[in-house]
């Protein structure tokens, strides 16, 4: 194998590729990224860890096709260490050689023969505006158990109904759900997948610059497969098998009390009275009529308080909250205001974006958290 390309384009290439190779991987050549040069003048670069897969094309001066398999991570190491020159590639029994201007490495290549089928990218069942899938997932996975031994909770359970995408995510402390519209390949199209939270931030952060971005699912075939394509990549990854709680009903059909509060003077005061807030104690904010007062410490302990404007309608109420997940819920609602919508000062708080004072909340994106009880 013999072939030529642009540093640049081969650091970018290789470090997207292996972003997911794992850190112990079950088998040696599961480390190994997959380089086949065609004659057609492309290259091809994989990863996979028979749960997640990653595939990008890049464009090449292909003299002599074949097929290696190098150490992903120590490749894009060298490749992004490499001067802005032009990158060869050559290889000589077991060994590849990569040369770029002055600089020269050897690297031993891997057993490709043992190196797992990749799985094959479904049919695209629709697409999805890349900024709009980016802002979205970001909003719906701060509310993702990071706890591994519920792996149902780790998940983001994607419903797709028609033209609308309904995502949702719960830790068992806090809940997010987010809608958003999309362009289906069948306007009748009903499915519901669970998708590893990681893989979906990680896909999301990667391709949503890239323009649309091609959704496909693969179901009923007894391994579902979501995958996503865009701007020469793709990715596939193994959904999560199980059922996920029934979290909707846990959002309040009416709210007799609620708040409104600017979003970005709110964290600035959550962050400076959290200072003071020991682990896993919680800010506690006290609302009365045209001010929020957040307040932090108790006893010989060191203690903070501040206040804010604020428009209460209904009765004057307390809470107590988590400052992390507080400050993720107001941090991934990217509105000017945010509206806490109360039903009992022990039950989870909804909070729902606005853009004005005195406008409606938008609720196509809708945090639920539960707070702490704390002595009065």
């Amino acid at each position: 194998m013999k072939f030529r390309v642009e540093r640049d384009v081969l650091a970018e290439a290789v470090t997207w590729t292996a972003r997911t190779l794992p850190t112990r991987p079950p088998a040696p050549v599961l480390a190994g990224v997959r380089i086949e040069a065609s004659a057609d003048g492309t290259v091809g670069l994989s990863s996979f860890d028979y749960e997640v897969s990653a595939r990008s094309e890049i464009p090449a001066e292909v003299s002599e096709p074949g097929l290696i398999l190098v150490s992903g991570r120590l490749l894009a190491e060298i490749s992004r260490s490499l001067p802005a020159k032009p990158v060869d590639f050559s290889v000589e029994g077991s060994k590849v050689t990569v040369v770029c201007g002055a600089s020269r490495f050897t690297l031993l290549t891997m057993p490709v023969e043992d190196y797992p089928a990749l799985p094959t990218m479904p049919d695209v069942t629709g697409t999805v505006h890349g900024d709009e899938l980016t802002h979205a997932v970001a909003q719906v996975t701060v509310a993702a158990s990071r706890d591994d031994t519920l792996p149902l909770l780790t998940g983001v359970r994607v419903e797709i109904e028609g033209e609308r995408i309904t995502m949702l995510a719960t830790d068992r402390y806090r809940l997010a759900l987010r809608e958003m519209t999309w362009k289906p390949n069948s306007p009748d199209i009903s499915t519901v997948a669970l998708v590893r939270a990681r893989t979906l931030s990680d896909v999301a952060k990667s391709l949503g610059g890239s323009g649309d971005v091609n959704v496909a699912l693969s179901s009923g075939t007894g391994v579902d497969i979501i995958g996503f394509e865009a701007g020469g990549r793709h990715t596939t990854s193994l959904l999560i098998d199980g059922d996920y709680p029934h979290v909707r009903r846990l959002f309040p059909d009416e709210t007799p009390i609620h708040a409104v509060v600017p979003t970005q003077p709110l964290i600035d005061a959550a962050k400076r009275v959290s200072l003071v807030a020991e682990r896993n104690t919680p800010i506690r904010m006290t609302f009365s009529d045209g001010q929020v007062v957040l307040d932090a410490g108790q006893g010989d302990d060191a203690q903070a308080s501040e206040a804010l404007e604020a428009v209460l309608v209904g009765e004057d109420i307390s809470v107590a909250f988590n400052p992390a997940f507080l400050l993720d819920g107001l941090g991934a609602l990217g509105t000017d205001f945010v509206r806490m919508s109360f039903t009992h000062p022990n039950k989870p708080v909804e909070f729902t974006g606005q853009g004005s004072l005195d406008g409606e909340d938008d609720r196509s994106y809708r945090y639920l958290l539960v707070p702490i009880r704390f002595a009065s």
